[in-house]
């Protein structure tokens, strides 16, 4: 098998790569529950504003010159307004950080399945969480996705509770994982 290298891009590299990122993104999801939401043109769309977003950062995996995987995120909103919608009262703590700027949301964490189960997907959010800026971790999954909150959970994240972002969406799962710095 081949050696799995990670490596950062920078705004303008993950924009240039977007195209490979979708087609992994399509591959990654494909035949799994809820196939409807995993859309490439709603992926592209969903990246394309991201990638504006203050603090992006985007980290992929590659074996054999071939993409197998990717993570990526941006820094929270120092404002309460990210937490907009949460149904239980924010920790202080995690209102400091807010404030402060140093909360990352991670989003879109993928690997293909022939490579699932090889420690590729801790290696990608370590190295994506890795600047030392970095206080507070969160990311937001489906409520029913009893994989992704049993690999959060291994990772060392905590469900903070439900949250619904926007009123015509159903409310999903805030997870939280403080970084130690």
């Amino acid at each position: 098998m081949a050696e799995v290298f990670l490596r950062r891009l920078s705004r303008w590299q993950a924009d240039r790569e977007r195209d490979a990122v979708a087609d992994l993104y399509v591959e990654a999801y494909r035949g799994t529950a809820g196939e409807a939401f995993h859309d490439r043109q709603e992926y592209l769309r969903r990246l394309g504003e991201h990638v504006q977003l203050a603090g992006f950062e985007l980290v992929i995996a590659s074996a054999g010159g071939a993409l197998v995987g990717s993570v990526y995120g941006y820094r929270a909103e120092r404002s309460h307004q990210w937490w907009h919608g949460l149904h239980c009262r924010l920790p202080e703590e995690m209102a400091e950080i807010t404030a402060a700027g140093r909360v990352f949301v991670m989003t879109e964490l993928m690997v293909l399945p022939s490579f699932r189960r090889r420690g590729i997907a801790t290696r990608l959010q370590d190295h994506l969480l890795s600047p030392s800026s970095i206080g507070l971790a969160v990311t937001l999954i489906d409520q029913e996705d009893a994989p992704a909150r049993d690999a959060l959970g291994s990772w060392g994240w905590e469900s903070l509770g439900k949250i619904t972002p926007s009123p015509d969406r159903p409310p999903l799962e805030a997870w939280t994982r403080r970084l130690r710095r």
